[in-house]
């Protein structure tokens, strides 16, 4: 360890390199610490992730930087350390096993050498708390991978833990890389290191789970099963990962794991959550749907004292991470520091409603009460909260044909909008689509995106939905506006054969206001880069459907597709 001044802003800070933190199997962690220059102890933010301690230290340097900027790296998530410095905290940035300069090994996902990371965040916890500048309190700190380790390590109760904020986490193992049961690719961006991700900080390689639990007759059969896949035989990086599984075994394993099950469910942090009694925060911004998704089920687990903090569009903090940080410190004041400063005092619930921009508190997700109402898909591409009254012979259904995008640069949209909102039109929760749809092929994918757009012919994504259609199974959680689907199996579509299919529409808070339209997107594919997907990382898309496909949407008196939403009272 070594031990140091620096200068940030005219701030003294002291900085403690390479500090060894011994794990209960041998193993060793390294960390540095950032403190106050003046010698005593104080409660302690602990930030934990493999993409390095050194990327973090960035945040004394780097100004914060917005999506769609070039400096913009995903993986600089650890928080802003002068202000942490500033508020009287010690900010303690660890390597995670096998990542920067700790000992072990990785295997697979939130797999450390074969132990839970919420095991090694325990040692490393209470590690910290016991040391002479660290005063017994210890809270957390960081976005996205951090989020979630602070999840997994309050799952494990470790005593000086005493209460996380959490911003961004992923807490649905499979929901973090199938949206829908469509595999998204961001996942290998912050893994592999690219397009404005530096990935993982790995002294060696990430050893794969799927290649150590199965011998290798199973592993080449489970390979050739994927490759039939059209979708994934369509696309170059993936035939490459399942043919060479040692370049990112990692990826391979989630690759060869397309459903849900036990694979993903063993350390998922939602199915460790009622473990956690002690106070947790979680914010999670608008327009990442599937996070807010996990947020909400998350936050609905929680057995102790628990906020939820819903902010505005966009989708991307900035990075280095300096958001948020106003509510963290009131919150860990409260709870660590012992200042009554009235947090407790405030509703559970804080919702930011896009349009409005206003507030909305309340005891529980939605935080208003919702009348679910059906917006009909009618013919010349409007939305009517009437039925379609014709039948199919009349109401002939609206339609597309996608070519596989090894072939096309053009990703094929349906639309459909409501006439002008007279009067300001609020919705809050979560909602569903029902589409009653033919298709030429066994599969495709349903991608829906709902827009606020106004008059001036601006508009902002609120929400999105996907579904593969071989995945359209719903189980016994589903209720009116509020679908779920296993993802257990895949069942293939009988080409020619009307089905009806019901899309997850992730929860959001929207107000449309006078003169504005609901419209509502449906793709197979999605547009590699528009006015949403360039605030998001280079990386984040979806894998494209890998056949042509022709789409016939049925909106009739037999067939009434329509989007069920949840209009506030």
């Amino acid at each position: 360890m070594t031990e140091f001044e620096l200068d940030a802003g005219g701030r003294k800070i002291a900085v403690r390199k390479d500090l060894r933190v011994p794990m209960r199997d041998g193993v060793t962690l390294v960390a540095d610490s950032y403190s106050g220059v003046e010698d005593k102890p104080r409660p302690a933010l602990v930030a934990l992730s493999p993409y390095g301690k050194e990327l973090q230290a960035l945040a004394l340097t780097t100004p914060p930087q917005r999506r769609p900027s070039p400096m913009w790296d995903g993986c600089i998530e650890a928080g802003d350390i002068a202000r942490v410095v500033e508020e009287d905290y010690v900010h303690v940035i660890g390597d995670l096993r096998g990542s920067g300069g700790s000992e072990g090994e990785h295997i697979g996902n939130y797999n450390a050498g074969g132990v839970s990371l919420g095991q090694d965040a325990y040692d490393f916890i209470e590690w910290v708390a016991a040391q002479p500048w660290c005063d017994g309190n210890v809270g957390m700190i960081g976005i996205s991978y951090y989020g979630s380790m602070q999840v997994l390590a309050a799952a494990e109760r470790p005593p000086h833990l005493k209460a996380i904020f959490v911003s961004g986490g992923h807490y649905d193992f499979y929901e973090t890389t199938y949206h829908g049961g469509i595999m998204w690719f961001m996942p290998r961006a912050a893994r592999e290191g690219r397009g404005g991700d530096s990935g993982w900080a790995f002294t060696d390689r990430v050893k794969s789970r799927m290649l150590e639990a199965y011998s290798p007759e199973e592993i080449k059969a489970r390979v050739e099963k994927r490759l039939r896949d059209p979708d994934v035989a369509a696309w170059p990086n993936l035939v490459h990962v399942l043919h060479y599984p040692k370049h990112h075994e990692a990826w391979f394993d989630i690759i060869t794991n397309e459903v849900d099950g036990e694979w993903y469910e063993e350390r998922n942090p939602v199915t460790l959550a009622p473990n956690i009694e002690i106070p947790v925060w979680l914010q999670i911004d608008q327009g990442r749907g599937w996070t807010m998704d996990g947020t909400i089920e998350l936050f609905d687990s929680l057995r102790g004292p628990k906020k939820l903090d819903i902010g505005p569009y966009p989708p991307m903090q900035s990075r280095p991470f300096v958001e948020e940080h106003d509510k963290m410190f009131r919150w860990y004041d409260y709870w660590l520091k012992g200042i009554d400063n009235g947090v407790m005092d405030e509703p559970a619930v804080s919702v930011f409603v896009e349009g409005s921009r206003e507030r909305v508190t309340g005891d529980h997700w939605p935080p208003k009460e919702v009348e679910y109402r059906s917006l009909y898909l009618r013919p010349r591409r409007k939305l009517s909260f009437e039925p379609e009254p014709m039948g199919a012979e009349y109401a002939a259904p609206d339609g597309f044909y996608q070519a596989p995008l090894t072939v096309t640069d053009k990703v094929e949209i349906l639309s459909w909008s409501t006439e002008p909102f007279e009067e300001a039109t609020e919705l809050a929760g979560t909602g569903a689509a029902h589409l009653f749809a033919e298709i030429d092929q066994d599969d495709t994918n349903f991608i829906l995106r709902l827009w606020d757009s106004a008059p001036d012919g601006k508009r902002q994504l609120i929400t999105t939905g996907y579904l593969k259609a071989s995945h359209r199974e719903l189980d016994e959680r589903t209720t009116e506006g509020n679908p779920y689907h296993p993802h257990t199996r895949a069942v293939p579509v009988e080409p020619g054969k009307i089905e009806e299919y019901v899309l997850r529409v992730y929860p959001f808070a929207a107000s449309f206001r006078p003169g504005h339209r609901l419209v509502v997107e449906l793709s197979n594919d999605e547009p590699l880069a528009d006015a949403h997907n360039a605030l998001l990382p280079p990386d984040a898309f979806h894998l494209p459907v890998g056949r042509p496909v022709t789409h016939k949407i049925y909106r009739d008196a037999t067939h009434p597709s329509r989007l069920v939403l949840p209009f506030t009272r």
